[in-house]
Formats: structure tokens, sequence, C-alpha cells
């Protein structure tokens, strides 16, 4: 058996231990391995969706988290990642069962963005702008300012708050880094998630680019209140320092 076969073999079983043990690997040694690596992964998991495993019973969330660890091919060990993992696994993989919130793969979005949110860094240079200069200066997110959109009231969504049906209508958010580096989470109006939104797929934009767009979305309103509304929403996104601007 070459190297490489044995190495599979190893993993294979401390992924699985109902698969043979490997060759001249004592079974008490087996343990101590996998017993390490699942409790590294469910640590990670468990920190990174507290209020999600505070849903469950010890038992099935443990059964949940082994499905993982047995069903899905991680290719990082990087915290951040296996969160990404974890996420990734329950939109495809996954089935939900009886045991399962209807707001599962919601709420579990939403814990993972406040944690990509919490560890962003800058990958550009940024530089912080007044409202005047609004009107004037090229437009961007910043680097760890994320928009999104929930169907479930997930913002509240506790041992004693689940909801059983999804809301009226969505509910939209900017979850962002504030002043003192702590994640904050805004809620939207839709037409202001609109406007973030094509900030941050446009990467940097212009003013009059934003409001034109808005006048081709909305030609029954008038030119001049969408640029007053739009002035008033890019304003208030400056002094949270959501939207800033290229340094030059």
């Amino acid at each position: 058996m070459s190297f490489v076969d044995i190495q599979n073999e190893f993993m294979d079983y401390i992924k699985d231990p109902s698969l043979p043990l490997p060759s001249s690997m004592p079974l008490k040694r087996m343990t101590v391995y996998r017993e390490l690596f699942f409790n590294n992964v469910k640590g990670f998991v468990s920190n990174s969706f507290p209020v999600l495993e505070s849903l469950y019973e010890e038992d099935v969330w443990v059964e949940l988290i082994q499905k993982f660890f047995v069903t899905h091919d991680c290719h990082s060990p990087i915290f951040i990642e296996i969160a990404q993992e974890f996420l990734l696994f329950l939109q495809n993989e996954y089935e939900l069962t009886e045991d399962d919130p209807i707001f599962m793969l919601e709420l579990a979005h939403y814990e993972w963005l406040e944690l990509v949110v919490s560890v962003a860094r800058a990958t550009r240079e940024l530089t912080s702008i007044t409202p005047n200069d609004v009107t004037e200066k090229t437009l961007c997110l910043s680097d760890s300012t994320r928009v999104a959109q929930y169907s479930f009231d997930v913002q509240h969504i506790s041992i004693d708050y689940q909801p059983t049906e999804p809301l009226e209508t969505p509910e939209f958010f900017c979850v962002f880094l504030d002043t003192d580096e702590e994640v904050s989470f805004l809620k939207l109006t839709p037409l202001s998630a609109q406007v973030l939104s094509y900030i941050e797929q446009a990467e940097k934009v212009k003013f009059i680019e934003i409001t034109q767009w808005l006048e081709q979305m909305y030609p029954q309103m008038e030119p001049a209140a969408i640029q007053q509304g739009c002035l008033q929403l890019l304003s208030q996104m400056v002094e949270k320092n959501i939207v800033l601007t290229p340094a030059e």
C-alpha cells in the first residue's frame, strides 16, 4: 500500500469510524485522533452559529455536525472558511428534517454574514468623506459592508422566538463595521437596499450615475425627488462610514 493510500485510509476513518480501521493502527489511538478532529470542527461551527446551535438538543446538534464532518469535503482548515463550508453544506447538500427550523438556512446565513463582516479586512485604499462630498466624489461601499435580504425575522430569532411563517415582505439589512470596529446591522428600506446593492455591484460610481439609474427604474417618480432622497440616504451612509471614496 502506498503512502497516499495510507493517508486516505487514515482520513476516511477519521471522518467515518464505521469504515475499517486503518492497517496497523490501534483503535485507541485512532479514537483519540478522530475525537480531536471532530471536536475542533464542532467547536468552529458552534462558535460561528451560536443562535442556531441554541435551538437544538445537544445530541441532535452533534448529529448535524457529524453529517457535515462525514459527507462534506472541506478544503481549508481556516476558521472563517469552515463556517462558510458549513453554510454551503446546509444550502447545497443537506435535507432539512423535522428537527430543523423552517428558517434554518436564513439564520445560518445571517450568523455567517456577521462573522464575515467581523473579520473583513480592507482590500482597497479608501477614505472617508463628508455629506457635502456625496454629489462630487466617486462612491463605493467599505470592504466590510454587505447587503442582505431575508424572508424571516432572523434578527430576533432565539429560543423563545421561532417564527413558523415567513414575513409578508422581506427585510433588508446593511451589515457593516461601525466606527468602533463592531459589527452593526442597519435595517433598510427596499429602495435603500437597491441603491447600496447597485454601488456594491458597480464597485465605484458617481452620484449622477446612481440617480440616472434610479430614474430609469422608477420613471413614475419626479427626478428631483429621486435626487433628494438619494442624497439624504447616501449622506447617512457616509456618516456611518458605509460609503467611502477611493483614496487619491
